[in-house]
């Protein structure tokens, strides 16, 4: 090995310190039994009786940030990818790891082809108006 420290600028970053690759966060895993809930626009709403993240030591710290920033506001999860600065893939991996740890819930808006067509609705008004 040089002494350039080519080796040494590989797995660490000066402003960053060691670099953690994703699949390390997620314990290699790719994916969660939640994950086909978990589009882009699913949001993450942190549950009411969720306790204090931190007090369990199972839980990552993006875990447990994921916890707190959603107990503020509900993130969707391209909010939270951006937020954490990580992967999609990732985050989708551990908001499903505290769906199943019960911390977090997943809502998602209605698909445009789940909602009334606008023909239906015009009806329904004419007919409202008409009564």
């Amino acid at each position: 090995m040089s002494g350039d420290g080519q080796g040494r600028n590989h797995w660490f970053d000066d402003e960053a310190g060691p670099v953690v690759r994703p699949y390390a966060m997620t314990r290699g895993r790719t994916s969660s039994p939640a994950q086909h809930r978990l589009d882009l626009i699913a949001v993450v709403v942190t549950e009411p009786d969720a306790g204090d993240p931190e007090a369990d030591p199972t839980l990552s710290p993006e875990h447990v940030e994921i916890v707190g920033l959603c107990g503020e506001t509900p993130q969707s999860v391209a909010e939270l990818a951006a937020e954490l600065d990580l992967p999609i893939g990732v985050v989708r991996v551990l908001i499903g790891d505290l769906v199943h740890a019960e911390l977090v819930h997943v809502t998602r808006p209605v698909p445009p082809a789940e909602l009334p067509d606008e023909s239906i609705l015009r009806d329904v008004i004419s007919g409202l108006r008409a009564l």
